[in-house]
């Protein structure tokens, strides 16, 4: 069967459930599929259509692994030790149009960003006729259906669109993503936005998720589904990537204000317990619901940063100081050798049952914040260098040799190198590291190879010009969308 992603949408179903194998989305583990043209016709069924809806975001092929691996794989953080064939056509930067991995994001990602747009529509209709406790219901199931979309139409216009901001330069006008602000019907045309429109659509979406969570009263309180301050902290990230450092600043300070975080972890065992379990981050705003009973299996991120060949570049490792209590984390398998190292999991070691199978995504993290507004601080006319020292400062003193303000550079250029590390350090398997070299224009040696003594086949490649292809399939189905022009931007 084609896969035409834009052409076949309505002819989905919604459905929730994790295989260990499969990749049906009609599978229904936990819920019955619905008809998602006829059976959105109450808070039940609305409720069950969004719990699919999540099941499409945390599903390995988008949240749950692929869409966040595509952002560190390609990058100097990561290493690929050449001993299965996982990932490496994007390691080694030898991907087309046809990539698995390119068609599997885009589907996914499409599919959530539509079965969010139907759940919207869907639950507007039945909103003019409510009572007052249901119009709450319905708020709040719109509200997470509108972060939702947001979040995946910024993963896809990250991912298929160029990087909005570099270093100041303006890039809105290049061709970004088909923004889905309302159901695509089959059989329909539709065309690509530019970069700018489709991060307008997404910041249009995460503000409207924010009036919902208010007009019904606030979220659940779960770290498993969206809520105001995970949406506070998607806005920061986007207007990070932006530039528009006031409201990146603004944003983040209101993520951690409504998650109630002031301060982080700072010793060894501390900072490995945060990794215990799939929901043992304390530092967590947003997290994905995969559990040791309800996960991917071989498919999983955690697999992929284990037995699958990625591990930590020997750039990466360097960055840590012998004082740094994230080294607790950085253990290798037992199978590692110098010239095939084999990763413990990090991040995804879920070391209460050392299967990181097991181990779930931090989606949005109170380190980030801290690390958005240091930067914003930074880089705004209206910002402080004292006041990015003290934000950043919050996550340095991981590494206990820093323990003061006086301890960071106290000029705008060393304090924005100083972060630039410390976002390797402490957002490393969180997907961030691509748009982080990309916006920041810097040029990178990228495909490291020859452990221990590692060589890099492309040095010195701007990295801000790459862009992923279409799909293949997506071109060929002749319903609108055009083809980025990505061979021209790989290294040579």
């Amino acid at each position: 069967m084609k896969k035409l992603i834009l052409k076949g949408f309505a002819l989905l179903t919604l459905a929730a459930g994790v295989s260990s194998c499969g990749n049906d989305f009609l599978e229904t583990d936990y819920y019955s599929g619905l008809d998602i043209e006829t059976s959105l016709n109450s808070v039940s069924n609305l409720t069950t259509a969004l719990n699919g809806t999540y099941y499409r975001l945390y599903h390995y092929q988008f949240a749950g692994n692929y869409a966040i691996a595509i952002g560190d794989v390609p990058t100097d953080l990561s290493y690929w030790n050449n001993q299965t064939n996982h990932w490496n056509d994007i390691y080694q930067f030898t991907f087309t149009d046809t990539s698995t991995y390119l068609l599997a994001i885009w589907n996914m990602g499409y599919k959530t960003a539509d079965n969010a747009a139907r759940i919207i529509r869907a639950a507007e209709a039945l909103y003019a006729d409510a009572d007052e406790e249901t119009k709450a219901e319905l708020d709040a199931i719109v509200a997470e259906a509108y972060a939702l979309r947001g979040y995946a139409q910024l993963m896809l216009v990250n991912i298929y669109g160029h990087q909005i901001k570099v270093a100041g330069t303006d890039f809105s006008e290049q061709p970004g993503i088909v923004v889905i602000d309302r159901p695509v019907k089959a059989l329909t045309q539709v065309e690509r936005s530019t970069v700018g429109k489709s991060y307008e659509a997404v910041i249009g979406d995460l503000e409207t998720s924010l009036a919902r969570f208010a007009a019904a009263g606030g979220d659940r309180g779960d770290l498993f589904y969206f809520g105001q301050a995970a949406v506070q902290g998607l806005l920061a990230r986007t207007y990070l990537y932006m530039e528009q450092w006031d409201k990146a600043r603004e944003h983040a300070r209101k993520a951690l204000d409504i998650a109630g975080i002031t301060t982080l972890t700072y010793t060894a065992e501390g900072y490995k317990a945060l990794y215990n379990t799939n929901n043992s981050n304390v530092e967590s705003i947003f997290a994905l619901a995969i559990t040791p009973s309800q996960n991917w299996s071989a498919n999983s991120f955690g697999t992929l940063w284990t037995s699958y060949n990625m591990s930590p570049s020997p750039k990466l490792q360097s960055l840590y100081a012998a004082t740094d209590c994230r080294k607790s984390i950085m253990g290798m398998a037992k199978e590692s050798t110098a010239a095939v190292p084999v990763y413990g999991g990090g991040k995804l070691a879920h070391f209460s049952s050392a299967n990181p199978a097991n181990a779930t995504n931090y989606i949005v993290n109170a380190p980030e914040m801290f690390l958005i507004i240091a930067e914003a601080e930074a880089q705004s006319p209206n910002g402080s260098l004292a006041a990015a020292q003290n934000a950043l400062l919050t996550v340095a003193k991981r590494n206990s040799a820093i323990a003061a303000a006086a301890d960071l550079p106290s000029d705008k250029a060393g304090l924005l190198s100083f972060i630039k590390d410390e976002r390797a350090r402490e957002l490393f398997q969180e997907g961030h590291r691509l748009y982080d070299l990309r916006r920041w224009g810097d040029n990178a040696s990228v495909y490291a190879y020859s452990a221990p003594e590692i060589k890099f086949s492309y040095n010195d490649y701007k990295i801000s010009d790459l862009v992923f292809p279409i799909p293949v399939d997506e071109i060929n189905s002749g319903f609108g969308v055009k083809q980025n022009d990505w061979s021209g931007t790989l290294p040579r």
